[in-house]
């Protein structure tokens, strides 16, 4: 299992495998590798004839006052996660993607502009921008990323449609803990009580949508679902909404392929989650 630091490096061996007739998938991730990120390489294990994942913290998709100076970087213990869970060929893991000077990026639009769009203005731009980076250094067959961050995987789909690229972006659904909590790298920052009060989002999320396909009224459902949460604890809900799963616009009746989107901070964490009807 190949750790490798430059792009050149990662480029070659990409080349040399599609050369030799065998298919390369890709699994991006900013480490702190938990059974999420596991369950996506065995996907890809399953997809391609060679799998690369790779392991950066992007700054660019962090804004003034969140966690990039706090967030894990742990690469010896993800390299071993992975190794024992039947590895991989390739470790990407720069130290930059970004060289002195960088003035380029990709601002996407459409389904980049609600929810996370509007809370974290940066996000998808930092996102896209290295994400777009990352199949230039790896021109990989196949892509994969979670559901958990169904937005985000909206969103780069749009960019390989629109930008012609030539890479498949393959889905896996969320995984999650026993009790319903949504499997993150973030989750680590939870107290010991907000880790208990955590799973009621998921939970809430249920019973909304079991409410919606039971004929409520959509509002009226998502307004009761905020309410709960806020009266259990939980702090400032960013969003609670229905909306169409292709183009992410809110849902006005109950429509096929619609998801409840959801993030809603708990302590010092925000927790984001999407659940389908």
């Amino acid at each position: 299992m190949n750790i490798l630091h430059h792009k050149t490096d990662i480029t070659a061996a990409t080349i040399k495998w599609q050369k030799a007739g065998e298919t390369v998938c890709l699994v991006p991730t900013m480490g702190s590798i938990h059974s999420g990120h596991l369950a996506l390489i065995a996907k890809a294990r399953q997809t391609a004839s060679r799998v690369i994942v790779s392991i950066y913290v992007n700054p660019t998709q962090f804004g003034a006052g969140e966690d990039f100076d706090q967030y894990p970087r742990t690469l010896d213990r993800d390299c071993a996660a992975i190794k024992d869970s039947g590895g991989c060929d390739a470790i990407y893991a720069p130290a930059t993607m970004y060289d002195d000077g960088h003035a380029t990026s990709i601002v996407p639009g459409g389904v980049a502009n609600p929810m996370e769009g509007a809370a974290r203005p940066h996000f998808f731009t930092g996102v896209a921008t290295v994400v777009l980076k990352l199949f230039t250094h790896i021109p990989a067959d196949f892509a994969i990323f979670g559901e958990k961050d169904f937005q985000q995987l909206t969103v780069i789909r749009q960019m390989v449609r629109d930008l012609d690229l030539p890479v498949q972006i393959l889905a896996h659904p969320t995984i999650r803990e026993a009790d319903g909590l949504a499997l993150s790298s973030r989750n680590q920052y939870l107290s010991p009580a907000d880790r208990k009060l955590a799973p009621l989002l998921y939970a809430e999320m249920q019973a909304t949508a079991n409410q919606i396909n039971g004929g409520a009224p959509i509002e009226a459902a998502l307004e009761t679902a905020r309410n709960r949460l806020a009266e259990a604890g939980f702090g400032k809900i960013d969003y609670f909404d229905l909306r169409r799963a292709d183009d992410l616009q809110i849902c006005r009746s109950a429509a096929p392929h619609s998801r409840i989107f959801a993030a809603v901070w708990l302590g010092s964490t925000r927790l984001i989650d999407n659940h389908a009807l």
